[in-house]
């Protein structure tokens, strides 16, 4: 049975301006307060599968309740299809879902309808479907978190890298995900200016130092990997807040967040090396909203600080799943496995990449005499 709600229920519309609301409070509670970007980040480790808004909603709500961060989070026919049933007396988490329809239908009647959710649409995060769909409006969708329910036993993979220790394969599927964005890897003493990592957007090469460790060495790639997701000539939207080719500013913090993500979703943390970058993102947003308020000759931007951090979010969440899905954590990304991935868990698989996967003509060893 499905949890009880009290009182009459909002609609629609109040439902988006709800918790298109809950979202800027939360950005903003981020912005004033240290350490809260660091959180966040850590949520999306878990739930890498979602959109930045969702995430920090989720967060928010699970938070709101005196509950620990959401896990595993689904429908509630999803939930029964895994031989589990919502709690009696549960109430919903909330998030924001698309509605779409054929590019050829008739969207003058949904004119509206945009006008008041174009707030939630940049809030998502979330993108149209690539099969000739358009996103015409947004709705609030009911989900639970697996604490919420109860049934049969559901395999909820975790992270299980110690101290010291790096997950197989991890390097090359990076190396992979660099490859698919059309740029070759280089291991090398020779880096510019002593550096640990750069990215060279006009040779399409990524360097990373030879001398680093195995685990630093994942870092600097999973950071030069954000650069290439975020940062490239065709950025129009960093470079309307100071993210472009000189990695430098709030560039830098979605860099590295980027990377502390994507590492810690392999059971990889990195708290103390990325507290000076995560810790800066308070001020970059600041020091980008007074930049852009100050240069009215720089044509369109988003000047208040709770635009930047909401692009900010979505920029650097997005560019988290685009490679996670390439490799492929043990961590679910907040979603149920389908049941031949949860098989092969429980046979002791891995869903990540083999030691031997294949990348060729990707990496490559450089040494100077």
């Amino acid at each position: 049975m499905g949890p009880q709600s009290a009182g009459p229920r909002p609609g629609a519309d109040d439902r988006i301006a709800g918790l298109t609301q809950q979202l800027h409070s939360l950005l903003e509670n981020t912005i004033s307060t240290p350490g809260r970007w660091h959180y966040l980040l850590d949520t999306s480790a878990t739930l890498w599968r979602y959109s930045g808004g969702n995430i920090a909603l989720l967060m928010a709500q699970m938070e709101e309740r005196g509950q620990q961060p959401p896990s595993l989070v689904a429908g509630f026919r999803e939930w029964e299809h895994h031989g589990r049933n919502v709690l009696k007396g549960e109430h919903a988490l909330w998030v924001l879902a698309p509605r779409t329809a054929p590019k050829s239908h008739d969207t003058a009647s949904e004119e509206t309808g945009r006008t008041t959710s174009r707030a939630a649409a940049q809030t998502a995060g979330d993108t149209a479907p690539k099969d000739q769909r358009v996103i015409v409006g947004w709705r609030g969708q009911a989900v639970f978190d697996i604490s919420q329910t109860d049934g049969q036993p559901l395999l909820v993979p975790r992270p299980t890298v110690t101290n010291g220790s790096v997950p197989a394969g991890l390097w090359p599927s990076l190396v992979d995900v660099a490859v698919r964005r059309g740029f070759d890897v280089d291991v090398t003493n020779n880096q510019l200016g002593g550096s640990s990592g750069y990215t060279n957007f006009a040779n399409h090469r990524i360097q990373v130092g030879t001398w680093l460790g195995d685990e630093e060495r994942l870092a600097v790639l999973a950071h030069e990997i954000g650069h290439v997701c975020l940062h490239g000539p065709d950025d129009k939207i960093g470079r309307l807040y100071g993210s472009g080719l000189d990695h430098r500013g709030l560039a830098e913090v979605e860099a590295e967040s980027v990377a502390y993500t994507v590492l810690r979703a392999h059971g990889i943390d990195r708290s103390a090396q990325s507290s000076s970058y995560l810790a800066g993102w308070a001020d970059q947003v600041l020091s980008v909203e007074q930049s852009g308020a100050a240069d009215s000759s720089a044509g369109p931007r988003p000047l208040s600080r709770l635009e930047i951090a909401r692009s900010t979010l979505g920029r650097v969440t997005s560019a988290c799943r685009t490679i996670l899905e390439v490799t492929q954590p043990e961590n679910l990304g907040g979603k149920p496995a389908p049941f031949d991935i949860a098989v092969s868990h429980d046979r002791g698989y891995r869903t990540g990449p083999v030691v031997d996967h294949p990348v060729t003509g990707a990496v490559r060893t450089v040494t100077t005499s």
